[in-house]
């Protein structure tokens, strides 16, 4: 009887485990499908700032053109997308309509690709137009500006012409050997696969700033006007833009007011030159006697810091109150306050104000909110905010930037071979002039961190110490022994070393290699870095587990025990 009742039990339970999987486990998305009447896709970059292989993504279905929702949006949707384009991959994607606001429709919402689909109608969605986003969330994509080889296509989509796309400063005296980065010169963009000038009538220190700020610079210098003025006209000039007008707060040129000459360009800006700036490296960039003042002691107590970023200029961002660091929310985030962030800590402009954790999520308290900075702040508590009560914010609205930083060419000087991807390999630098190995003795996961720092290929996962089984170039030399990093480094050349390679294991099976990843080795897209956090959705038991434990209790009813 006592068994009978117990069998009951036991069945009333697994039919309980039946309707509990059922009824908890979520449906998944269903495949986006084709288009209407198998009418072929279509797909184009716009917005602006932007380069010819960047923007917001929209796609061209039953008719009209629309967008992408950013909802668990990945690196795998955008390598979809870009090849739609014709470009072989992605580099990254954004968030938040960040090359602006598109309009019409929004076609997909939690679009889910695995990465190798042929294409989009092959991965998970809501459905066509089945979407509860607004174009605040707008999805873009960052392409490899690698076409495909045959690529043949309606989707090659032209940079807009009425745009200022790529920027330099170009020295005039171009012979000198030069240590990088470049400060100073005569401003160029790009234009048809060659580079032409800005007149610089009415030019403000307004302008410059906003110019220094996209190179990577946090403030602009006055600059000799007449040694250019008498070296200017040396070269052809070929002017593009003029009457450029900004507020200083901007973070690409593209948003200041400006025209372009049309038609034939020469004989123009006669009462000008080419607009010439000079630009104040940070600390981290400067070099020469500049770099030995900027490392001077400072006296005053740093209240601002960036963390768990991969490289340099990207991170979470820290305030320090009352002695305590802590975060700050993303409500009301944008280019603005990033670049006022950015700037105080020694780089440029922002390139993109990061939402909803982006960087990972903090600990302790979270001291900012609704932060409005004007631009010209030199503080971020300069800046209009609120602080945070215990209802306004969690730590999975940490805001986050990702700064504009000169070009110091530091990835010129390491390269990794023989790996099965682009993402790890033997780790080769260029040392004194010659291209060779790294010694693996005491080779640790925080040299390999600041490897693929230098690399731009974002985290450290393994730091490997035997490289035998990657095909090798036909480098042999081992040219750097020694290297202990503290993590900060921007290159290898920057840790300590050996002065003199001395190697305990000789020969390219012992040389350091490197397996790097875009995301923090370990945690979930979406879930906090560095957070000391554990996640907190609880994976369901699949059904065959709760079916093979309640029978394995049955079991042992039957059987008396």
């Amino acid at each position: 009887m006592g068994v009978t009742r117990g069998c009951q039990e036991l069945l009333s339970l697994l039919c309980g485990i039946w309707l509990w999987v059922s009824v908890a486990e979520p449906s998944p998305p269903t495949p986006t499908g084709q288009s209407r009447e198998g009418a072929p896709l279509q797909f184009r970059l716009a917005g602006y700032p932007r380069k010819h292989n960047e923007g917001r993504i929209e796609v061209f279905y039953n008719q009209e053109w629309g967008t992408i929702c950013d909802d668990d949006f990945t690196l795998a949707n955008a390598h979809v997308l870009c090849r739609h384009l014709g470009f072989v991959a992605a580099t990254g994607w954004t968030h938040s309509a960040k090359y602006g606001k598109g309009s019409g429709r929004i076609w997909l919402d939690n679009l889910n690709c695995g990465g190798s689909e042929k294409s989009v109608v092959d991965c998970r969605s809501r459905g066509w137009g089945n979407s509860d986003c607004s174009h605040e969330e707008d999805a873009g994509v960052i392409c490899k500006d690698e076409r495909i080889a045959g690529f043949v296509d309606s989707n090659v989509i032209e940079t807009e012409q009425n745009q200022v796309e790529e920027l330099r400063l170009r020295p005039v005296v171009s012979h000198a050997k030069r240590p990088l980065p470049v400060t100073e010169g005569i401003v160029e963009v790009r234009y048809k696969n060659s580079w032409a000038q800005i007149c610089d009538e009415n030019w403000s220190s307004w302008n410059s700033h906003v110019v220094c700020g996209m190179l990577g610079f946090p403030a602009e210098k006055k600059v000799n006007q007449n040694f250019y003025r008498l070296s200017a006209h040396r070269h052809p000039l070929n002017y593009r833009l003029h009457s450029v007008s900004c507020l200083g707060h901007e973070a690409h040129l593209s948003l200041c007011s400006f025209e372009f000459y049309r038609g034939n360009a020469t004989g123009v800006c006669k009462g000008g030159m080419p607009a010439v700036v000079g630009c104040v490296p940070g600390p981290l960039f400067a070099t020469g006697s500049a770099q030995k003042k900027k490392r001077r002691p400072q006296q005053v107590q740093k209240r601002l810091r960036l963390k768990g970023g991969a490289r340099p200029g990207e991170g979470r961002v820290e305030v320090l109150r009352n002695n305590e660091w802590g975060t700050v929310c993303d409500d009301r985030w944008n280019l603005v306050s990033a670049g006022v962030v950015c700037r105080e800590l020694g780089f440029g402009s922002a390139k993109e104000a990061l939402t909803g954790a982006r960087m990972g999520q903090g600990m302790g308290p979270i001291h900012m909110n609704e932060v409005q900075c004007a631009g010209s702040e030199k503080s971020l508590w300069s800046c209009p905010h609120k602080n945070i009560t215990k209802e306004g914010c969690k730590h999975s609205e940490d805001a986050g930037v990702r700064c504009n930083i000169p070009s110091m060419g530091y990835e010129n000087t390491i390269r990794i071979v023989g790996g099965r991807t682009a993402f790890e390999g033997r780790v080769e630098v260029k040392h004194a002039g010659r291209w060779g190995t790294v010694c693996s003795t005491g080779w640790s996961t925080t040299e390999a961190m600041v490897a693929c720092r230098q690399l731009g290929l974002g985290y450290a996962m393994h730091a490997v110490t035997e490289t035998w089984y990657w095909d090798a170039s036909n480098v042999t030399e081992m040219v750097l022994s020694g290297v202990k990093c503290t993590g900060q480094e921007m290159t290898l050349s920057h840790c300590r070393h050996h002065d003199t390679v001395t190697c305990q294991k000789t020969g390219t099976r012992f040389a350091a290699g490197v397996i790097c990843s875009e995301s923090e080795p370990g945690v979930e897209e979406g879930v906090g870095l560095w957070s000391g956090q554990e996640e907190s959705r609880i994976p369901l038991p699949s059904l065959p587990w709760a079916f093979s434990r309640a029978l394995g209790i049955l079991s042992l009813g039957l059987n008396g025990g």
